[in-house]
């Protein structure tokens, strides 16, 4: 079999995959590192999140890619941006349950008002009082991927009704035209979607409006699906409340009146940034090297209206 060279973002992920395919050899180029030698014959690329001039560089560096193996779950930073020929896949199944379990304690958090008894706890104050609760609430999923079945399956044993939105109807889940019928009867609205051009900005003013007073939004998906201003009103007039993993722009500046909006809580995305997270990222990566290498087809592969 003729030799087959893979680049890996990090040494740590070489070690990871374990034992290699037949024919597969591995190299490590890092962001801000120097191409390796073997660079210009690599054919299987995984990248690590970087910036789009390190992307372009880097893709500059691999004139023989075919395949681009990503760790995340999102590829909007990639779609448009690889030479024709090149497949991209994602990594559909890693972060579904690390996603959904943030998505869950968010959710509780802000129902049970945790972070104000944590600024209680902080100022020594024993500010008891009756909170909301997640059991009995209607929850709606916007997007029914790997992360939106996660995440409906750890909301049912709270005693939840669980509404499921898709791109398109399919049975178990409502499409995304439904929308405007389905938001006035959630108490929580679950935005997991990749961004995409049919999905930035889908939580806009007019979504934003349609959802019950007191119902709580939360986005684990990619900032600019929601739009910041409409939702920085609903917050700053006391109707909606939110839970965010995701901003627009990131990292969020200093000055943007998000840190201090009412009834926002607010974590620096990283739903996905668990421990268990890079041994289950490159037993993927090992999986898709071995499709690669036998001639198989790959999974999880990201097509063109992603």
């Amino acid at each position: 079999m003729p030799s087959r060279v893979a680049v890996l973002p990090s040494v740590q992920g070489r070690d990871l995959l374990g034992p290699l395919p037949d024919g597969v050899r591995v190299a490590v180029w890092a962001p801000d590192g120097d191409p390796p030698p073997e660079a210009a014959e690599a054919g299987f690329w995984v990248p690590q999140y970087m910036s789009p001039d390190a992307l372009d560089r880097q893709l500059a560096g691999l004139p023989r890619l075919e395949v681009v193996q990503l760790t995340t779950a999102g590829a909007d930073a990639y779609v448009g941006r690889l030479p024709d020929g090149v497949l991209l896949c994602d990594a559909r199944g890693v972060h579904g349950g690390s996603t959904s379990e943030w998505v869950l304690a968010a959710v509780l958090a802000s129902l049970r008002e945790i972070p104000a008894f944590v600024r209680d706890q902080a100022a020594h104050r024993w500010g008891q009082r009756f909170t909301g609760e997640l059991a009995g609430s209607r929850v709606l999923v916007v997007g029914a991927g790997d992360v939106g079945e996660s995440v409906r399956r750890r909301m049912l044993p709270f005693d939840t009704t669980v509404t499921m939105v898709a791109r398109r109807a399919r049975p178990g889940a409502h499409g995304v035209e439904e929308l405007p019928d389905l938001l006035p009867h959630a108490d929580v609205v679950v935005v997991v979607v990749p961004l995409t051009d049919a999905t930035r900005g889908l939580v806009d003013a007019a979504f934003l409006a349609r959802m019950s007073d007191g119902a709580l939004l939360v986005n684990a998906s990619r900032g600019p699906v929601a739009d910041t201003g409409a939702l920085l009103a609903e917050l700053t007039a006391g109707r909606l409340r939110a839970a965010l993993d995701v901003t627009d722009p990131e990292p969020l500046p200093p000055g943007s009146p998000l840190w201090d909006a009412p009834g926002l809580l607010l974590t620096p995305h990283v739903a996905g940034a668990v421990t268990g997270f890079p041994a289950r990222a490159f037993a993927l990566v090992a999986e898709q090297l071995g499709r690669w290498a036998g001639g198989e087809p790959l999974a999880n592969v990201v097509s063109d209206g992603y």
